[in-house]
């Protein structure tokens, strides 16, 4: 194997061990921002509570959804083995990580084919970086869909990290035009997905003018990939790679916040899927009521995944009881009901959204 093909598949294992064991959360979302109206008579029965999603025509058992995370070294493997097979014990949706190790290298291909194998069932969303899209074209978008079989493919912008990787890739010319053209010739739905940093009304609708089927956020506030290339800069014993560590370190605070995101695409148009820092049931019903399809999650997954099936479990349990006793206390039977709960927003999002109004906001 090529030594760029090694980093790539070594950078992932890297990544999933930095997540694990260091402090790698950085901001605030602004999820606490967001304060539903409290409904002192529900008129509901919090035991029939119907928590069924609808997303790019397909049906989801909830509005959870495991977001991207990893594949691509046999040592993860195992990790999407656990999170395929709650996504198909849930009837939720899935994401895997990056399929570039596997692309450059077929040997790595059963990283990711194996959660297809144990979510036969589920929706899948492969997983291609935006710089491998211009770079290889509509083929590898197809390898990519075909290697999980997907129900979606999920072009990932990560250039923050990019920019503080020392093998990153620092070129970000002609991939809005590839993106239009993927959308053009691909059958498969095309997602757009930031990883950390957020996305502007600006920046989604070129998106949407692109073609794209739908947008995840991906916003400022939960895992921070500065703070995770900062830590690996920090490992490194090539003394170039060291002094990216003050850069990633000062990058941390970069991006926009996961609900102003979230309030700018919709701005925009739908469907959006919330994503970046969503950490408990409640953060989602809070998504969902501002307009998110999908609230997705990732770092508060991959600890219990990387545990046990059981761990894992208990804590998509505590999600969804999370849920829906968020939705009981907003007298919502369904989905649709929690889409019209009245909210406050207040503090930074509130500035930083333009609401000069801090009463309940109608959408």
């Amino acid at each position: 194997m090529g030594d760029k093909k090694r980093f790539t598949s070594v950078r992932k294992l890297d990544h999933l061990r930095i997540c694990r064991e260091k402090a790698v959360e950085s901001g605030d979302a602004g999820f606490s921002d967001i304060r539903f109206v409290h409904n002192a008579l529900p008129e509901c029965d919090m035991g029939t509570i119907d928590l069924t999603a609808r997303f790019l025509n397909h049906t989801f058992s909830s509005p959870l959804f495991i977001s991207a995370m990893t594949g691509g070294h046999p040592g993860t493997k195992e990790v999407n083995v656990r999170l395929a097979r709650a996504a198909e014990r849930f009837g939720i949706g899935m994401g895997v990580g990056s399929q570039r190790a596997a692309l450059e290298n077929p040997a790595l291909e059963d990283t990711f084919s194996v959660v297809r194998d144990e979510a036969p069932h589920a929706f899948l969303a492969a997983n291609l970086g935006a710089v491998q899209l211009r770079d290889h074209g509509i083929e590898w978008a197809e390898r990519a869909v075909g290697m999980i079989g997907a129900d979606a493919i999920a072009i990932h912008l990560n250039f923050l990290q990019e920019a503080i990787q020392p093998e990153g890739d620092h070129d970000a010319r002609g991939c809005l035009a590839a993106i239009g053209e993927l959308c053009r010739e691909f059958r498969t739905p095309v997602i757009i997905k930031e990883t950390g940093c957020g996305i502007s009304a600006a920046t989604a609708r070129q998106c949407w003018g692109a073609g794209v089927s739908a947008i995840d956020v991906g916003g400022w506030g939960g895992t921070s990939w500065a703070a995770v290339e900062s830590v690996r800069a920090d490992e490194s014993r090539n003394a170039k790679d060291q002094r990216l560590k003050t850069i990633g370190e000062d990058f941390s605070e970069w991006g926009i916040p996961t609900i102003v995101s979230l309030a700018e695409v919709l701005a925009t148009g739908s469907p959006v899927i919330a994503s970046g820092g969503v950490r408990t049931g409640l953060d989602i019903a809070k998504g969902l009521a501002l307009g998110a399809g999908l609230c997705g999650m990732a770092l508060p997954l991959l600890k219990p995944a990387m545990e046990s099936d059981e761990a894992l479990d208990r804590t998509i349990e505590v999600m969804h009881q999370e849920l829906v006793a968020a939705m009981f206390l907003t007298g919502s039977a369904h989905l649709a009901d929690l889409r019209k709960a009245p909210v406050f927003i207040t503090g930074r999002t509130r500035q930083m959204t333009g609401k000069d109004n801090p009463a309940r906001i109608k959408r």
